[in-house]
C-alpha cells in the first residue's frame, strides 16, 4: 500500500479490507479482534496511529513506533494466537506523524483466533464480528479444501450407486467426449479410475454424483439443489413465494440436467445449420449459465447445513453456494488457478465435456456473458457462501444492439430432429423418461425452430402453462399427423391431460386442426409480431 493509497483509503468509508487504530502510545486490545477478522475472511490492512471522528479522520501518528512495532510482531509470531500469523507492513511519515500500517493476508488454516475459539471473529462490511458456532465449523471444514469429498463413505457399495445414471452417465460420455479413454473401459475399472468407488466402497464425490438418493441422504440427510423461479424482482415484489420448484433428483448428475433444464428456458438460445446440416444450439448466455450451473454443483461445500441454491427472478439468475472461494476473487480471475473444493465431482464433469477445467471459470463465464448482453457477472461473498447473478433484464439500448446469429433453412433443422428423435412408433415403446430426456437435451434447438420459424414466444407460454405444450408443439411439426394416443403414451400422461394441452393450444390460436381426427393432420400456426 502506498501513501497516496492509504490517504485515499482514510477518504473511502465503504471498505472492508481496512482499519485504523488510534494506537498514540499502546497496542489497542481491539487489534486483535481485527487480526483474526482479516485472517479468516478476505485479508486486509491494519493502521496505527488514525483516530476515526464520526464521518471523517485524523492522522495523528504513533509517539513510540518502535515499540508499538515490537509488540504487535511479537504477539503475532507468539503464542496469543492459536497459529503464527503471516503479515506485511509499511511506515508511513505524514506531515511529520507517523503512521503503521502491517496487512494481514487470508490464512489457509482457519480458524484463526486468539486465547481461546471462543474468540474467532469474522470481518462483515467494515466491522469485525465475533462467528458463530456454525461459521467456526466451516472453517474447520475449509481446512479439507479439496480432499473431504475424496474420503470413503461408509457402508457403501457398488448396490449404492443409481443404475440409470450411471449408463446415462457412460452413454453421454461415448458421446460428447468419445475420444477419453475412460470410455473403453469394463464397468469395474472405469468406476475404479475415475474414483467413483474405492477398494469395493463409494467414494463421497462418487456417491454424490451418481448414487441411490435414500443411500445418498444416510450421509447427507439434507441432501438437494433448489431451483425457484419467483414471479418478481424479490420475494416482496412477487405475489407468490414461487411459481416452480424442482423436484427432488436421485444425485447431481440427474439435479443438472433437471436444473438446466429450466435455466434455458430464460435464455435466448438460437440455432444454426453446420456444414453437414445438422441442426446446433448457439447461445454464448447459454454457455456462461451452463459454466454457473456446473460451478455451483462442482464447488458446494456438501458437509455445510447449508444447501446450493438457484433463484430465477424475473430481471436475474442467481446462483448461491455454500461454501466460499478458495481465494480472494481478484487473485482467482487473474491467474489460471485451479483449485476444486470437490476433486473427483470436478473430474466427473469434466469427463462429460461439461466443464473444461477444474478451476471456477470465472473468465468463461464473463465473456460468454457480456457476449450475450453486454452486461457482467455480479458477485456477493463471503467465506462461508458465495452468489453469482447474471442480469437476464437489460436496458432497451442494450438490447437494441445485441444481434443473434439465426439461419432461415428450417427443413434442414426440422431433418434432423425428426432423424435423431426417430419415430413415433418407436418412441411410444421408450421408456417415457428417456423421451423426455431427449427434449430436455435438445430444448435450444426445439425452442429455436418454433420461435423462429412461427413466431412462438416460447417463455410466454412457460409463464403461464407447463413445458409439456412445447413437446406437443414439436411432435405435432416431427408427424403432424400424430394423434392424442400417441402422444399420452410417448410422455406417460393420461389423455384427458393431452387433450387439456391441446385446447389450451387452439385457445391461444398456436395450434389448429386441418381435417377429420381421423385423417386430418395438426397444422402450427405462425404468429404475427413476435
Amino acid at each position: 500500500m502506498t501513501k497516496e493509497t492509504l490517504i485515499a483509503k482514510l477518504k473511502d468509508l465503504e471498505w472492508e479490507d481496512f482499519e485504523v487504530k488510534e494506537a498514540k502510545a499502546d497496542l489497542p486490545k481491539s487489534s486483535w479482534e481485527t487480526v483474526s477478522a482479516f485472517a479468516n475472511t478476505a485479508g486486509g490492512w491494519l493502521v496505527f496511529g488514525v483516530k476515526e471522528l464520526g464521518k471523517t479522520f485524523e492522522i495523528q501518528g504513533v509517539t513510540n513506533a518502535e515499540k508499538i512495532e515490537q509488540d504487535f510482531l511479537n504477539t503475532l509470531r507468539g503464542e496469543k494466537f492459536n497459529l503464527p500469523i503471516a503479515h506485511n507492513q509499511a511506515k508511513y511519515d505524514i506531515d511529520g506523524k507517523t503512521v503503521l500500517a502491517f496487512y494481514i493476508p487470508v490464512s489457509n488454516k482457519k480458524p484463526v483466533y486468539f486465547n481461546t475459539p471462543a474468540n474467532t471473529y469474522i470481518r462483515r462490511g467494515s466491522s469485525d464480528q465475533k462467528a458463530t458456532k456454525e461459521e467456526i465449523d466451516t472453517m474447520f471444514r475449509d481446512q479439507t479444501f479439496g480432499w473431504k469429498s475424496s474420503e470413503i463413505a461408509p457402508n457403501t457399495d457398488r448396490s449404492s450407486l443409481n443404475e440409470s445414471s450411471l449408463k446415462r452417465y457412460r452413454d453421454y460420455m461415448s458421446r460428447f467426449n468419445p475420444d477419453v479413454s475412460y470410455v473403453q473401459y469394463e464397468e469395474e475399472l472405469f468406476l475404479q479410475k475415475l474414483r467413483i468407488i474405492e477398494n469395493g466402497t463409494c467414494t463421497y464425490g462418487g456417491l454424490l454424483f451418481l448414487g441411490k438418493r435414500e443411500v445418498i441422504e444416510k450421509h447427507f440427510p439434507d441432501f438437494r439443489i433448489d431451483l425457484l423461479e419467483i414471479p418478481g424482482i424479490s420475494y416482496n415484489d412477487a405475489k407468490f413465494s414461487y411459481t416452480f420448484r424442482i423436484d427432488e433428483q436421485e444425485n447431481l448428475w440427474e439435479y443438472y440436467f433437471a436444473c438446466f433444464a429450466r435455466l434455458k428456458q430464460r435464455i435466448d438460445v438460437k440455432f444454426r445449420v453446420n456444414s453437414e446440416g445438422f441442426g446446433q444450439e448457439f447461445s454464448t448466455g447459454l454457455d456462461a449459465i451452463r459454466e454457473a450451473l456446473v460451478n455451483l454443483l462442482m464447488h458446494a461445500d456438501y458437509f455445510s447445513p447449508a444447501h446450493s441454491r438457484i433463484r430465477i427472478f424475473s430481471d436475474r439468475i442467481e446462483f448461491f453456494n455454500p461454501g466460499g472461494f478458495p481465494k480472494p476473487l481478484a487473485e482467482l480471475k487473474g491467474k489460471d488457478i485451479s483449485l476444486p473444493r470437490n476433486p473427483i465431482i470436478s473430474k466427473l464433469f469434466r469427463m462429460a465435456k461439461l466443464s473444461e477445467n477444474a478451476g471456477i471459470g470465472l473468465e468463461k463465464m464473463e465473456s460468454n456473458w457480456r457476449a450475450y448482453n453486454q452486461t457482467a457477472p455480479e458477485y456477493d461473498l463471503s467465506f462461508d457462501f458465495s452468489i453469482t447473478s447474471f442480469l437476464t433484464a437489460i436496458p432497451s439500448t442494450v438490447a437494441e444492439e445485441k444481434t443473434l446469429e439465426v439461419t432461415s433453412d428450417y427443413d434442414k433443422v426440422l431433418s434432423e430432429i425428426r432423424k435423431s428423435f426417430g419415430t413415433v412408433s418407436n418412441r411410444m415403446n421408450t421408456d417415457s423418461t428417456e423421451n423426455t430426456a431427449y427434449f430436455q437435451d435438445n430444448y435450444g434447438l426445439i425452442t429455436g425452430y418454433l420461435r423462429d420459424k412461427y413466431g412462438i414466444n416460447i417463455n410466454a407460454i412457460l409463464d403461464k402453462y407447463t413445458d409439456r405444450l412445447i413437446w406437443l408443439l414439436i411432435l405435432t411439426a416431427i408427424e403432424p399427423s400424430i394423434n392424442k394416443q400417441s402422444i399420452a403414451k410417448i410422455l406417460n400422461k393420461s389423455l384427458s391431460s393431452i387433450e387439456k394441452d391441446f385446447k389450451i393450444l387452439r385457445d391461444i390460436n398456436i395450434l389448429m386442426r386441418e381435417g377429420s381426427n381421423k385423417v386430418g393432420f395438426w397444422q402450427i400456426i405462425h404468429q404475427p409480431n413476435q
